[in-house]
């Protein structure tokens, strides 16, 4: 599966990105997949690898490329909780900075530059997110309803916007929630919410899970929480987008 770096032009410069994509010569629906708060490395690579595989040409932006290009801070080849905290640290500068109009700013230069690529075909796409991405994959959704057709987010705070900004969302949403993350009060009041705003959706905590669970670099990694996980988002875009 081929990877291919590429530079997104936005507003405020330009977005050091990679897509994998099947190589062979036909076009396939489009993914918009948003990181994690430690941003593209190895891993990303290798998830966006795996659901290319199954017929999609999935892009992966730098979300905090106005701070440099992927990676933004140095990581080592395994983030265990002794290193984490130090990590955080210096990633919440980032975050913070990442303002809800930046986010937006940004998701109309990262769906249009999709929308171009000669190996994506014509019609709505899909976006994904893991952990600070989940949230940015639901601005994106309530910011382009006629271009969004899937939403999925795991780990991510889905709901930091309010229930208002649920109201936005038209496209097929599935959420995989941190055992950790999330109580079930939690999920109670968040899925009365989506239900409120008619969205068509499927939210659940994962067992056993702990925040990251998606991370096979991180000591929250669960093997059957990411299997979970593709069991979910697979079905989700077959459904949703016209995979051929």
């Amino acid at each position: 599966m081929p990877i291919k770096t590429l530079q997104i032009p936005t507003t405020d410069g330009q977005a050091d990105a990679f897509a994998a994509f099947p190589d062979h010569g036909e076009q396939h629906p489009g993914v918009l997949m948003y990181a994690d708060g430690f941003g593209i490395r190895p891993v990303l690579r290798e998830m966006a690898r795996e659901l290319a595989g199954h017929g999609y040409y999935v892009l992966v932006p730098n979300i905090f490329y106005r701070h440099g290009p992927a990676p933004v801070i140095d990581l080592p080849e395994h983030i265990g909780e002794e290193v984490r905290p130090a990590l955080i640290k210096q990633l919440m500068p980032l975050i913070e900075a990442h303002t809800a109009e930046r986010v937006l700013s940004d998701a109309d230069a990262y769906l249009r530059f999709l929308a171009a690529q000669p190996e994506v075909a014509a019609g709505p796409v899909a976006v994904t997110g893991y952990c600070i991405g989940g949230l940015l994959a639901m601005r994106t959704a309530a910011a382009h309803p006629s271009q969004v057709a899937a939403v999925a987010a795991f780990h991510g705070p889905v709901g930091a916007d309010g229930p208002d900004a649920l109201a936005e969302i038209t496209a097929q949403v599935h959420f995989g929630h941190a055992e950790s993350d999330l109580t079930t009060k939690a999920l109670g009041e968040l899925n009365r919410a989506l239900d409120a705003a008619k969205v068509d959706y499927t939210s659940e905590i994962y067992p056993g899970t702990v925040h990251g669970f998606t991370m096979s670099d991180t000591d929250a990694f669960n093997p059957a929480g990411l299997q979970r996980h593709w069991d979910r988002l697979l079905p989700l875009l077959d459904r949703t987008l016209a995979n051929s």
